[in-house]
């Protein structure tokens, strides 16, 4: 068995398109809209593919990580650049068996390398705790409508990077794809059954559940 991971190419584009489907068909709500972002997302100035990871297993791609530039908007309007990443992509017959986490510690060791100074991201608190985010609210970095969620974690790159930083995180606009034209793309995918899980209720929930914690 050989794990490689390296650049995504323009000729992994579609196959990349497709386990991000695979991988999110629903797990948050009935379909997906992931496979969408990953379609628009190298269109974006936002796009860094310097960061953008396939990993594969014998030399057949099985999962996906794309990264892009976000920023931190202060109290006094000044814009702090940070990156963010997602959609993260494994194929649902390889989870759970490291393959995601070999591909998101790869990036991180790829983005510290290259000189970025944090990542924010949005996501399930348990699957990124181990690699050292915390909630934002430790840094006094908001979501856009002033609260603070545990799903919203940072991740500083280099000693004091989100020092003495405070404001609101903003991701990139391709993260919010114009769903219009989703049901036109996903039939240009084989046809899935959309249906509604418990998993939905529970993913809407962790989205807004406040961070009540205190950091020091």
């Amino acid at each position: 068995m050989t794990i490689n991971i390296r650049l995504e190419e323009e000729k992994d584009y579609r196959r990349v398109e497709e386990i991000t489907r695979e991988a999110f068909w629903n797990l948050y709500l009935p379909g997906a809209v992931e496979h969408l972002v990953a379609h628009n997302i190298r269109k974006y100035p936002d796009f860094i593919p310097e960061l953008t990871f396939v990993i594969e297993l014998d030399g057949e791609i099985i999962g996906s990580i794309m990264y892009t530039r976000a920023k931190v908007i202060d109290k006094e309007g000044v814009e702090h650049p940070v990156i963010s990443f997602g959609p993260v992509s494994i194929l649902p017959e390889y989870h759970r068996q490291g393959y995601g986490r070999m591909l998101i510690q790869h990036s991180i060791d790829e983005a510290k390398r290259l000189g970025f100074n944090a990542i924010i991201i949005g996501g399930y608190p348990y699957h990124y705790h181990p690699y050292g985010f915390v909630g934002t609210k430790k840094y006094d970095i908001s979501m856009p409508d002033g609260n603070f969620y545990t799903g919203i974690m940072a991740l500083p790159l280099t000693e004091g990077a989100l020092d003495g930083i405070s404001g609101s995180i903003h991701f990139s606009e391709s993260m919010y794809p114009d769903e219009s034209v989703l049901e036109e793309f996903d039939q240009t995918f084989p046809p899935k059954k959309k249906e509604v899980k418990a998993s939905h209720l529970e993913f809407e929930k962790a989205v807004s559940e406040i961070d009540t914690n205190i950091y020091e």
